[in-house]
């Protein structure tokens, strides 16, 4: 039944919390990502429900369901809630000391090195901005875009369309195999399964791990496998003693440094394939600090992984490289 009470203010605060509510189904689900107590939600629902006029919401149920009117509005909303943040992202473009707050996804893969100067160096440019970092994995970090919960997320490039999320590659990373520095066996036989060396890999529900598997059945490769890591330093380290051999990319080896010494990394036999990395980001996210990032980071990478990785393999050169 329409509610006959008087009806309240529209405010833009009670679209946002209607919206993350019809997403997450439940106040308490709604409260954690807000950070905000469930009486002052339900204080935004009910006011949102009295200027309408109309119940968005079943409230007999439970976990939380939109009337039939209250689905027309959400998806009325989302774009017109995608204009306003972008119109307010637009509006803050080019005074990067003035932005108040950016939250950042990215992969393990830049945790040693690379984030830890991001961090410090962003502090120094947005001096009045509160930051969130998350490490998570790529697939992760993609969904956390989708709903809005990241502004940017530096991460592997997944295959399927990113819909309305904005990509800008960063780095060419190729994969390669690392053995044991003291095995005996070929790099062919190892690869090809015909070593006593088990193959390490990376847990398949990882994008890393997907994009190594394709390419491995394309090439008839079986290698058997009887331990799989979500953890590429763990990898490492077992490779490193003696345990296996892996597949990775020379950013992932150029983490490893205390294993280095214990491994040796070939160029991946027959033909090559890599991974992309980029900086993906919602269409909201201000272009001036998605450009201090990237140049950024291009740097970083620069120093911390490229320019090493080719001194100590040639053969790198035209692998593994920036995307223009």
């Amino acid at each position: 039944m329409p509610r006959t009470t008087a009806k309240k203010d529209l405010s833009l605060k009670g679209l946002d919390l209607f919206q993350i509510c019809a997403q997450k189904g439940s106040l308490q689900a709604a409260a954690k990502e807000t950070g905000l107590t469930i009486s002052t939600i339900s204080h935004h629902l009910r006011n949102l429900e009295d200027h309408l006029g109309i119940e968005l919401f079943n409230h007999a149920r439970r976990p939380m369901v939109l009337t039939p009117k209250g689905h027309v509005f959400l998806r009325n909303i989302d774009e017109a809630l995608f204009l306003i943040r972008k119109a307010k992202a637009e509006a803050s473009a080019g005074t990067l000391a003035e932005s108040s707050h950016l939250r950042i996804g990215t992969i393990e893969d830049f945790d040693s090195d690379i984030i830890p100067e991001i961090a410090v160096f962003l502090s120094q440019h947005m001096p009045g901005c509160d930051f969130v970092y998350q490490t998570e994995s790529s697939h992760t970090i993609i969904e956390l875009l989708r709903n809005r919960h990241l502004d940017l997320g530096i991460t592997s490039t997944p295959h399927d369309h990113l819909r309305d999320l904005q990509d800008r590659p960063l780095l060419r990373d190729p994969f390669v195999v690392v053995m044991p520095r003291q095995s005996q066996a070929s790099l062919a036989d190892v690869v090809s399964g015909r070593s006593d060396l088990p193959f390490l890999k990376f847990s398949s529900n990882l994008f890393i791990a997907r994009q190594i598997e394709s390419q491995l059945r394309r090439l008839g490769f079986a290698s058997k496998s009887s331990f799989e890591c979500s953890n590429n330093q763990t990898l490492m380290s077992m490779v490193a003693a003696g345990a296996g051999w892996t597949i990775t990319t020379p950013l992932l080896f150029a983490r490893a440094k205390r294993f280095q010494s214990k491994l040796v990394m070939h160029q991946f036999p027959g033909k090559s394939f890599s991974r992309t990395l980029s900086i993906i980001s919602t269409p909201d996210c201000s272009r001036s600090v998605l450009d201090l990032i990237d140049a950024k980071m291009r740097t970083l990478i620069t120093q911390y992984a490229i320019a090493q990785q080719i001194g100590e393999n040639p053969w790198l050169a035209d692998r593994f490289q920036l995307i223009e």
